[in-house]
């Protein structure tokens, strides 16, 4: 295990540091091994890692693996080795760079070993340069198949290269090719510039859009949450998927240039997506189009939601989520339905069809600039408890009220409380019961029975059954 390659990179800690030890004594012709490998593996005995063998390496490059192997260095006692060793394989497995790391960890050898000195060995095996897949998504209450290749670890410092082709059940086609590098070395830290297309049709409020556009990317985290800094440019096309569009459809169809800068700031405490028990998510975000930006799409939006998730009893919990939405058209332009909000749906306040709630035009969905949202769900597991590791993980049973408002506020002329007036009158809200479906890590299914209390005539309703499948819901 002491046997290096040539060709791979050995790390020592005196390379490391211009300090050195002298204090302990080095192995002797005297000493059995035996006794100093059961000595230096008592967990809690004082060791030393005197050096790092990495093997494996071809395109990567050196610096990238040494940022995060030389915190074994720090590490005082074996408990210490063990635990830090688990922090570095996952951390370059997260890099998405290797199909497999591995940590071996043995005692040093050599005439000028410490008797309790160690040596420690990461084995890894680099990705293939070029891959495909093919899988499918969900969101939106659509599903899509999706064919991909990617190119991983492309320059040797985590870099991926990604083109896929996706193709929607509501019609949807689209294609992007992505770059994406981490800053620093960080994995937490990264760089994204997309080149996209994408079509769909939008069967509740009549028209068909089509975009080309190009996305970059910072993410980057702090103490308090993740950050993201967004650029857009998009050429979007909007056209009108029959001849009984209404008016208003008619009147926002066709070309529109959009440049807009935006900011998403998310913190997530929850312990798991689909199913938590504990903790909550908090997500703001703003954007700016146009003014001075390019383009000729003006506004100023801001969202925000929040979800608490607390248990009441064994495995019995209660959420409570709340989504709101602002914006305002700038330099006396008016929004496009493309870029307004839209509630209602089996993924949004239930009981209403797919953009179902809100401002409508001859039947169809037109949208809004300013909506609210709420929902409070208590989730249950299934009455004959199958057990955990079994169905039981997989499906729950929730009871839930959920309620909404959508419209359009005149914020130049009304006052802050005749806006929440407008919000407040005329909300819709709706409950019911109904049996959820995790599917894998990031998305659900959901079969519920769903009873509207309260609609407008202008509302698109879906009394009784409804199912959704989606990745993120009120």
């Amino acid at each position: 295990m002491g046997t290096v390659y040539a060709k791979e990179p050995v790390i020592n800690e005196d390379a490391m540091s211009n300090t050195t030890d002298s204090e302990d004594p080095t192995e002797g012709p005297g000493t059995s091994p035996e006794s100093r490998i059961q000595h230096i593996f008592h967990g809690d005995i004082k060791v030393k890692v005197e050096r790092v063998h990495i093997e494996g390496l071809g395109r990567t490059k050196e610096d990238v693996i040494l940022k995060h192997v030389s915190q074994l260095f720090k590490a005082e006692t074996f408990k210490d080795v063990i635990f830090t060793s688990g922090v570095v394989k996952q951390e370059l497995e997260e890099l998405d760079m290797f199909q497999g790391v591995g940590v071996l960890i043995d005692t040093s050898k050599g005439p000028k070993a410490r008797q309790d000195g160690l040596d420690v060995t990461v084995i890894v095996k680099e990705s293939r340069r070029i891959t495909g897949n093919a899988h499918t998504s969900v969101g939106n209450n659509e599903g899509s198949l999706v064919l991909g290749a990617k190119c991983p670890n492309l320059l040797g410092r985590g870099e991926h290269l990604t083109a896929e082709y996706s193709r929607g059940t509501r019609h949807s086609v689209g294609y992007n090719a992505t770059f994406t590098t981490p800053l620093q070395g960080d994995i937490g830290k990264r760089f994204t510039a997309t080149v996209f297309r994408t079509s769909g049709d939008f069967l509740s409020s009549s028209y068909k859009e089509i975009d080309h556009g190009t996305l970059l990317e910072v993410m980057l985290p702090s103490f308090l949450g993740q950050h993201s800094f967004k650029w857009e440019g998009n050429w979007r096309d909007i056209s009108c998927l029959s001849r009984t569009a209404s008016f208003a459809v008619r009147e926002m169809a066709g070309h529109s240039l959009k440049s807009s800068i935006k900011h998403v700031f998310t913190r997530d405490t929850r312990n798991e997506r689909i199913y938590p028990t504990k903790g909550y998510l908090l997500q703001i975000s703003q954007e700016l189009a146009g003014n001075r930006l390019g383009g000729d799409v003006q506004f100023l939006k801001g969202e925000a939601e929040i979800q608490l998730n607390r248990k009441l009893l064994k495995d019995c919990v209660v959420s409570c989520s709340l989504q709101a939405g602002l914006m305002k058209p700038l330099n006396y332009t008016e929004t496009l339905i493309n870029d307004r909000f839209f509630i209602g749906g089996p993924t949004s306040v239930r009981g209403f069809n797919f953009r179902g709630l809100g401002p409508h035009a001859d039947g169809d969905a037109v949208g809004g600039e300013a909506y609210w949202a709420a929902g409070l769900h208590l989730f249950t597991p299934l009455p004959f408890m199958p057990g955990r590791g079994g169905l039981g993980d997989l499906i729950r049973t929730h009871v839930f009220v959920n309620a909404g408002n959508l419209c359009n506020l005149n914020l130049e002329e009304q006052t802050v409380h005749q806006h929440l007036e407008r919000l407040r009158d005329n909300f819709r809200w709706s409950y019911g019961a109904g049996i959820i479906l995790r599917l894998g890590r990031i998305a659900r299914f959901e079969l519920n029975y769903v009873i509207p209390k309260t609609a407008l005539h202008s509302d698109s309703i879906n009394a009784g059954l409804q199912f959704g499948v989606g990745v993120s819901f009120l």
